[in-house]
């Protein structure tokens, strides 16, 4: 397939995705009980009236057919226009772009750090002996499955309470940064070291590692140079979703550790029926995973040509 039909091929799937994604959006809100004109009075407890509730309703068409209502909603969205946040009174877009680089940022840290956790685990699975592995490898799955909430919850009790060492929120600092990007890295880690131990463990004992060896380099040469690569590659083609599951993770992380960004502005937004920024975060999540699984699958099409025709 060549590059032009591929990349044509990509920008029709996300269109679609990006409208199920509206339409989901759209659905699940209006099933929610209550009224969404209270929420742009400011919620139940703001004892609007009955006439404000109906300006409200004929200002943001709630007064119209529902099949009105959701042409009207896809309009917008076809012009980028998300509309003004119900709770905080700002365009949408103005208070994405304050809390975006806050979530990015987190993002790719936790990233980082997952990598060099993965490598690290794996270079020391090498130097262990059969009981070091077995245990090694449970250690990778409670790692891989543990929710953020709870590893957060007890990271803090760790870190903070018990040791004293870190602070419980983010307070902006480099210490306040550590456990969010802990909590969110280390079940990203224990998945990235099962992926890699089991491609790791192929490469240790292929021809070209054992022909290294008889050349004479010592096992742990072999592992860097030689294993470590070939093993990368499994996990290397998933960062794409990597990264992608650390923004969903963030809607949890930046909850518990009071970081503003993207994750705690959704968050808020569910909870006062904030219907334009709901909106507007999930969309945007919703097109930096589609953004991000192209750019692999570009990368990947670029290294191996062979295998993306195939």
């Amino acid at each position: 397939m060549g590059t032009i039909a591929w990349a044509g091929r990509k920008a029709g799937g996300a269109l679609v995705v990006l409208w199920l994604v509206a339409t989901t959006i759209f659905i699940a809100i209006r099933l929610i009980p209550g009224d969404p004109a209270e929420a742009i009075m400011g919620g139940p407890g703001s004892q609007a009236s009955a006439e404000a509730l109906a300006a409200a309703r004929a200002e943001y068409g709630l007064d119209q057919p529902l099949a009105l209502q959701y042409l009207m909603y896809l309009g917008k969205l076809a012009t980028l226009d998300f509309g003004t946040s119900y709770s905080l009174k700002q365009p949408v877009t103005q208070i994405m772009g304050e809390v975006l680089p806050n979530t990015l940022w987190l993002s790719l840290l936790a990233l980082g750090a997952a990598w060099l956790l993965a490598l690290c685990f794996s270079a020391l699975a090498m130097r262990v002996n059969r009981v070091g592995a077995v245990i090694g490898n449970i250690l990778e799955i409670i790692a891989a499955a543990v929710p953020h909430f709870w590893l957060g919850a007890v990271l803090i009790m760790l870190f903070s309470s018990v040791l004293g060492w870190l602070p419980a929120v983010d307070n902006g600092t480099a210490k306040g940064l550590a456990l969010p990007v802990l909590t969110l890295a280390l079940p990203l880690a224990g998945f990235l070291t099962q992926l890699m131990r089991d491609s790791l463990s192929e490469a240790m004992s292929s021809q070209f590692a054992l022909a290294a060896r008889a050349r004479g380099e010592s096992k742990l040469a072999v592992f860097w140079r030689h294993g470590l690569r070939h093993a990368a590659l499994p996990a290397l083609s998933l960062t794409g979703w990597a990264f992608s599951s650390l923004l969903s993770g963030a809607v949890v992380v930046e909850a518990i550790f009071a970081r503003p960004g993207l994750g705690r502005s959704l968050l808020s937004a569910v909870l006062a029926r904030d219907i334009p920024m709901v909106t507007g975060i999930a969309l945007f999540s919703a097109l930096v995973y589609i953004v991000v699984m192209a750019i692999t699958e570009g990368i990947e099409r670029a290294i191996n040509p062979a295998g993306a025709s195939s």
